[in-house]
């Protein structure tokens, strides 16, 4: 078979591919942190007190600000901050804990049952939409509401779910407020959209690194603090690039995962990415070294990718806008739609019909 030429990822063709403006929505990461944190500020949450800590309830891209926040908080969060996507919420949920109800549709059925159960459980409820029943539930039991900007795919909406969660967790006690630190990340983010955004050049990292995976299945590998952004740039390229992806963390997968590249290149061309931060045990430093040239015999490529910046919050969105423009950039070398997601549409519907 005579391999395809791959597409220039230039402007011009990005927005040919994308005609719903999905990339213009992740380069406006930096102006969506800033309208998050105006849209916090003006719900005018008063600060309580929840000694059993925060539960972020939401699903995909609604849910995974609970996983960012709680990675960004790190060891400045004083009680425990929890993601939830399930159809419950966890049994050790009290009246002593705060649940954010997280859909940014607000029709989210798993994120509405959540709802219902913390207001059966009587534990403080927020929630953060843009509308929908969850919204409409939300005022007509006096539950405060964080808006959310509307127009955007659920996944597009990373920065207000993660400023909602970041919010919430500072009015019920379990972590500071980080306001200077997102404000701060904003600006570093719009350098980055120059180097990293549709006219940057066609070696620019992102780029060259969307190539260098293009045609395999990537497994993606993070640790502590880009164990989340692992799973996000999974699901990501999952949803945009319309293929296969997996995630995974260090160390755990030296004590499993590892074992299986030496027979990857019987079932595919598998690639793995490694997510470095600057801040991580040295050990996680020596593991990513050691476990890239143990599988290179089997993988297809391996890459290291270091987040940027100077805080912990710039360099978290730094790897997020990194992962969506990827994803995005893999979605015109597959020749795809990035916003287009039928089956996803088909299976709420059946869902909704059952």
């Amino acid at each position: 078979m005579t391999e395809q030429p791959q597409a220039t990822l230039d402007r011009a063709t990005l927005e040919r591919l994308d005609p719903t403006g999905l990339l213009a929505d992740a380069l406006a990461l930096p102006e969506h942190l800033r309208d998050a944190l105006w849209k916090a500020e003006s719900a005018g949450l008063s600060p309580w007190e929840s000694p059993g800590g925060l539960v972020v309830a939401g699903m995909g891209g609604s849910g995974i600000g609970g996983r960012i926040a709680r990675a960004i908080l790190g060891d400045q969060a004083s009680r425990p901050v929890l993601a939830a996507g399930e159809y419950g919420l966890p049994p050790w949920t009290t009246l002593e804990t705060t649940v954010l109800c997280a859909s940014y549709s607000g029709e989210t059925e798993e994120t509405l049952a959540c709802f219902e159960a913390a207001g059966v459980i009587g534990a403080r409820r927020v929630v953060a939409t843009s509308g929908g029943k969850l919204s409409e539930l939300a005022r007509a039991e006096g539950v405060p509401v964080l808006p959310v900007a509307g127009g955007l795919q659920p996944r597009a909406a990373v920065a207000y779910m993660t400023v909602a969660a970041l919010e919430v967790a500072a009015m019920c006690g379990a972590g500071p407020r980080m306001h200077a630190e997102l404000d701060v990340a904003a600006d570093h983010l719009e350098q980055l959209v120059d180097a990293w955004g549709p006219d940057s050049g066609q070696d620019s990292e992102v780029k060259t690194l969307a190539r260098a995976i293009h045609g395999t299945v990537p497994v993606i590998v993070g640790s502590g603090l880009t164990a989340p952004i692992a799973y996000r740039w999974k699901t990501q390229i999952n949803e945009n690039a319309k293929q296969h992806a997996f995630a995974g963390t260090l160390p755990e997968i030296d004590h499993n995962e590892i074992v299986g590249w030496a027979s990857a290149e019987r079932y595919g061309r598998f690639s793995a990415v490694f997510l470095d931060d600057c801040d991580a045990t040295p050990r996680i430093a020596q593991r990513i070294a050691l476990t890239r040239e143990l599988i290179e015999d089997g993988a297809a490529s391996t890459h290291v990718v270091s987040s940027r910046g100077q805080t912990t919050v710039e360099r978290v969105f730094s790897l997020v806008l990194l992962g969506d423009l990827l994803s995005i950039y893999l979605a015109a070398l597959n020749g795809v739609d990035p916003s287009q997601i039928d089956v996803l549409k088909k299976l709420k519907q059946r869902i909704a019909a059952e």
